[in-house]
């Protein structure tokens, strides 16, 4: 077999057997396949596409390309939730407690931020001294002990995704959906969890742009899932502004301090509820999602989401005095109020605008080499459908960086902002909810 053959033989558009899938991934893996020849078969599937037995058998090799968790050790079913990126989005800090305080079994393995998305690890390492490093011994202790550990991935899993999504960032072959469902399905599946919750997000400050996409995608993950036997079920949520008011590290961690304790901002606490739900059904913890959302809201209300996320802060090293007094944080030097220079409906708040600014202010990295600053971001003061005056708060920004460098970017910051002179609704933040290919 040769991998030229292969390139070729996707490239005019027919099916890759199983057998030449497995000897493209094991030969990359092993490095016996260059670079270039992987770059042209990405190519190849870029524009050619792959079925859904290709797709599933790319992500199942994928998987076995490195260590597979088992989470056997683990008593009862195991729940996971992975978002496909956004801004603001702090979902898990939030959903993770609320499920286990339920209940359910949650062990996580999360990842960092990259450009205008946040990543989970980024904003739990904002609470002084926590460690998302642990052994996969010492996650199952976690989670048998408390119900819910979140963590960084280990280097030994899926490296045939390590290798190609750098790859594919490089060589213009990112937005392929069979590439990207393999990519998020093969980490996931390789993490061990019986129950899989998919965020798919859409809209500006997400990787897909718009329904069909993010649909699209949706049921190819899901498909996944269900060809190997894995409980998957998709939300489609809105990303076209910020969720939530806070984008930035320790500003959004005091943000689900605040939703636990019964504070969230709407948007937020709707994707929680409605993602929490179906994963306390995955789980068999309720039989109906209404239920389940009942459960939810009393997890919030008696404060046993709060105590659940202070055992897992406690239980990873963290400060747990920083969660019960978030004043403690450290707040940036400089704060400056953006206000609206005209009166109106904000009919806009553009998401993507919003995430690269806070990642300019400091609060995110444009390589996985840059150092992070905790205390920077932006506060949103209200929403889409809001009605302000001149001279209104449109957000607050936090940042370290020296007013000849963040001048500039407080004038992008107010052009993520439009306006209506006419009433304006913000869309849902649930879309549709997948649960079938």
């Amino acid at each position: 077999m040769r991998m030229v053959d292969l390139i070729m033989k996707k490239r005019d558009g027919f099916e890759l057997a199983d057998e030449e899938i497995k000897f493209w991934i094991d030969g990359y893996v092993k490095g016996e396949i260059p670079d270039y020849q992987s770059s042209a078969m990405n190519m190849a599937i870029f524009f050619e596409g792959m079925n859904k037995r290709e797709i599933a058998t790319l992500t199942d090799y994928m998987e076995h390309s490195g260590d597979v968790v088992d989470l056997s050790d683990i008593e009862g079913i195991k729940v996971d939730k992975h978002s496909t990126g956004g801004v603001g989005d702090k979902t898990s800090l939030v959903l993770g407690p609320m499920v286990a305080a339920c209940g359910a079994k949650l062990a996580k393995m999360s990842g960092r931020g990259l450009g205008h998305t946040g990543g989970t690890l980024d904003k739990l390492e904002s609470i002084p001294n926590l460690s998302i490093s642990k052994s996969i011994k010492q996650m199952i202790a976690q989670v048998n002990d408390i119900g819910i550990a979140i963590v960084g991935q280990t280097a030994a899993l899926v490296p045939a995704d390590k290798k190609l999504y750098a790859l594919r960032d490089v060589t213009g072959t990112v937005e392929s959906i069979p590439l990207i469902a393999a990519s998020v399905m093969s980490k996931k599946l390789a993490s061990g969890t019986d129950a899989i919750l998919l965020d798919v997000t859409v809209g500006e400050g997400a990787f897909m742009k718009n329904m069909n996409q993010a649909r699209e995608l949706a049921k190819t993950m899901v498909g996944i899932g269900s060809s190997l036997h894995r409980n998957t079920i998709a939300v489609l949520s809105d990303m076209s502004e910020p969720l939530g008011f806070a984008v930035g590290n320790n500003l959004e961690v005091k943000e689900a301090i605040a939703s636990l304790r019964g504070q969230g901002p709407e948007d937020l606490m709707e994707l929680c509820y409605t993602s929490g739900s179906i994963m306390l059904v995955q789980a068999k913890i309720c039989e109906t999602l209404e239920e389940a959302r009942e459960k939810l809201h009393q997890v919030i209300e008696n404060g046993a989401a709060f105590k659940k996320f202070c055992q897992m802060v406690e239980a990873q090293g963290g400060d747990v005095e920083y969660i019960k007094h978030p004043e403690k944080f450290e707040m940036a030097r400089n704060i400056v109020e953006v206000r609206s220079k005209e009166s109106g409906y904000i009919k806009e708040i553009n998401a993507l605008d919003i995430g690269i600014s806070s990642m300019k202010l400091g609060g995110g990295r444009e390589t996985l080499e840059d150092k992070i600053d905790m205390s920077a971001g932006i506060v949103l003061a209200c929403k889409v459908g809001s009605k302000v005056k001149k001279g209104d708060l449109l957000c607050t920004v936090y940042t370290n960086k020296p007013l000849n460098e963040y001048a500039s970017i407080l004038d992008e910051i107010y052009g993520a902002y439009k306006y209506s002179r006419s009433k304006v609704e913000a869309l849902p933040v649930i879309r549709e909810v997948i649960r079938e290919a």
